[in-house]
């Protein structure tokens, strides 16, 4: 299995606009980050997590030209908002399957009406076929079995996921004890670090930290990473033996 980082960048993306902020003015690739996604590969499956603002240019980027589903994590635009570019997959495959709690379909559904328009569709829309997922039913994927983490965003719900060895949560505040058991042994771990400084809905880096300790994987990616957090390469020297800060188009393979 191969995970592809899309985007690791939080909701404005680095460089933010008109930001005259030191890391948004870097040099460093490695320091400029698109909405946070990623692609997970096996076999002649691809599988992403979220789609947002910069998804035809993460798809252009990766040579993505087959596209499996789809796996939401909560409604936010910048992991929901690049879904029309779903249209040159559908063109070619017809309607893509999503996954996504309940009411992240309903919030897609206001938002893109004319993708889930039934009877007479608008030309050139795409289509989408929907799975529900329910917390706490774990359901398959190209033979590989995925069990949805609940998390909470603050006052938000969020899913993250657990496939095999690898698990990826993202926008994460506050996870129940009963949600980490799931993901006690797994291997590598993704999890969202927005800055240092505490914030109301995502895990700060301290918060990330005291996380991966408790989970204990053998190696941890952190992302979801604003430019408060610091330069790419001075913040990757001050973390913990295997853990990491993740940066767009990093690839790992399980």
């Amino acid at each position: 299995m191969k995970i592809t980082f899309l985007g690791t960048g939080t909701s404005q993306g680095i460089p933010v606009i008109g930001s005259s902020h030191p890391v948004c003015l870097s040099k460093d690739p490695k320091d400029k980050r698109l909405r946070v996604s990623v692609l997970i590969s096996w076999d002649d499956y691809n599988y992403v997590i979220d789609c947002g603002p910069d998804f035809r240019q993460q798809m252009l980027a990766h040579d993505v030209s087959k596209l499996n589903g789809i796996l939401f994590t909560h409604e936010h635009a910048d992991h929901t908002a690049g879904i029309d570019d779903i249209r040159p997959f559908f063109f070619r495959q017809g309607d893509i399957p999503i996954y996504a709690h309940r009411r992240v379909v309903e919030s897609l559904k206001t938002r893109f009406d004319y993708i889930f328009a039934d009877g007479d569709r608008y030309p050139g829309a795409p289509a989408v076929e929907i799975h529900t997922i329910k917390n706490g039913l774990p359901f398959k994927l190209g033979g590989q079995l995925v069990t949805p983490i609940n998390a909470h965003h603050n006052r938000i719900q969020v899913f993250g996921f657990r496939i095999k060895d690898f698990t990826y949560l993202t926008d994460v505040k506050t996870v129940d004890e009963a949600e980490i058991k799931k993901i006690i042994g797994t291997k590598v771990l993704v999890v969202n670090a927005l800055r240092e400084e505490p914030h109301h809905s995502h895990f700060n880096l301290e918060e990330a930290l005291a996380f991966i300790d408790k989970v204990k994987p053998a190696t941890s990616y952190l992302t979801h990473i604003s430019h408060l957090l610091g330069f790419h390469k001075e913040v990757e020297k001050k973390l913990p033996k295997d853990v990491h800060l993740a940066y767009d188009n990093l690839q790992i393979t399980l």
